[in-house]
């Protein structure tokens, strides 16, 4: 039993050391060093000898491989979908340019919804708000 757990050992400290030192550049390459570890060590403890550590160690860097590629095509269809909404929002979004009373300008900005346009407090102008009607947000 001490064999192997000092094989386990052996096969952490040098997966992990490996990872340290060298350094993984994507999700999917820290996730594959990771399942690698893992799967070492499982199958050292299972198998009772290095061959057992290297099939594990395979087939955990191949799990952690796929599992760090999902994770990454997920972070990228996310900021895709965000730079999408942040365009939309910006595509909807107009600003009036207020005079005020001093002659300094104040800008307010509306967001389109169907025909007309909702205001910085959420009130709706069913069509451009006129400079009157924008003047509570002047000076």
């Amino acid at each position: 039993m001490h064999k192997i757990i000092a094989k386990f050992a052996i096969v952490a400290v040098v997966c992990i050391s490996a990872g340290l030192f060298t350094g993984c550049e994507t999700e999917a390459q820290n996730s594959a060093l990771l399942g690698t570890a893992i799967g070492a060590g499982i199958g050292a403890l299972a198998g009772g000898d290095s061959e057992g550590a290297l099939i594990g160690g395979a087939i955990g860097g191949g799990v952690g491989l796929m599992a760090g590629k999902d994770a990454e095509q997920k972070k990228v269809q996310q900021a895709t979908q965000q730079q999408i909404n942040d365009l939309r929002a910006e595509q909807n979004t107009v600003t009036v340019w207020i005079t005020n009373s001093n002659g300094s300008k104040t800008p307010v900005r509306l967001q389109r919804s169907g025909s007309g346009f909702i205001g910085p407090r959420g009130e709706y102008y069913d069509r451009m708000p006129t400079d009157e009607q924008l003047s509570v947000y002047g000076m």
